[in-house]
């Protein structure tokens, strides 16, 4: 596997160009915050989703009269990126349509992905470009796998996640025989800002905020190692996990799988965008390491 390292002196970062997929976050003394990627329970790193989130009903969508088929979480995750640029602490990954991307998706777009680390942040941003004549539907999401537990020694039941808000609103969870989303919300299992993480909470798939008031989070434990997840531009969020694995994802996402039975439009789905010809829109997320040292 081919990657790009850069670094900040504080932390590294390691992406391959692969689905622009960042691999590993390690510190000055060699802690990986990353997951172990355990081919027991879960391969992936950090996935990139585009141009849908989730699951289609029957992997397939309608568009403007006719039907296309695309995997869960789209063709990004599969797609080799092209490095545009690098310097010691950033670089800057791009996928352009092509004619196996247009059968699937027919429009022409980029998506750029620039990873920067800035001491102890590591700011990752997503712009996607409709660089066709006309109107472009998507969805984009974040799928990183943070090592549960978190170096430092403390266990999985001492991590807490801490909402920016409190976060009362019912939650969404998937239907596990087709992976789309229950139509009836369910109950938060947050606590005002918090929520205490188990395995448990993932038997049946993702919990799934789609109406989330915050914009970050903390997760790790109180006084000792944590990770601030900020981003700004996402208005909805999963957290997941197979349970037993030692990660958790925390998934900013805009878009999400399609609910139970949906057979409408791919523009009328809900968190699906629309981008003008020659406009574009970004999308970021901040990755902070906080520590005791």
């Amino acid at each position: 596997m081919e990657f790009v390292t850069i670094s900040s002196g504080e932390l590294t970062a390691r992406v391959t160009p692969f689905g622009a997929e960042l691999w590993s976050l390690t510190d000055r003394f060699g802690r990986e915050y990353m997951t172990d990627a355990d081919p027991a329970f879960w391969t992936g790193h950090a996935p990139i989703l585009f141009p849908i989130v989730g699951a289609l009903n029957g992997n397939r969508y309608r568009l403007d009269g006719r039907e296309y088929e695309l995997p869960k979480h789209g063709f990004a995750r599969h797609s080799l990126f092209d490095v545009v640029e690098t310097a010691a602490d950033r670089a800057v990954f791009r996928l352009r349509d092509s004619a196996a991307t247009r059968k699937v998706y027919p429009f022409a777009f980029a998506l750029d992905l620039e990873f920067r680390l800035e001491g102890m942040c590591l700011h990752t941003t997503a712009t996607v470009i409709n660089a066709g004549d006309g109107a472009m539907p998507f969805s984009f999401g974040y799928h990183p796998a943070f090592a549960w537990p978190l170096p430092g020694g403390a266990a999985k039941a001492d991590h807490t996640i801490a909402f920016e808000q409190a976060e009362p609103q019912p939650i969404r969870r998937i239907d596990l025989p087709t992976g789309l989303v229950q139509p009836e919300p369910v109950a938060t299992p947050v606590e005002g800002h918090l929520l205490m993480p188990e395995a448990a909470q993932f038997e049946t798939d993702a919990l799934i905020w789609d109406r989330l008031a915050s914009r970050s989070l903390t997760f790790g434990t109180p006084g000792g190692t944590q990770l601030a997840v900020a981003f700004p531009d996402m208005p909805m969020l999963g957290i997941w996990q197979k349970p037993g694995a030692n990660y958790l994802c925390i998934e900013p996402w805009q878009g999400m799988a399609d609910p139970l039975g949906y057979s409408g439009d791919f523009r009328a789905k809900p968190g699906v965008l629309s981008l003008e010809p020659g406009m574009s829109r970004s999308f970021r997320m901040d990755v902070s390491v906080l520590t005791a040292d």
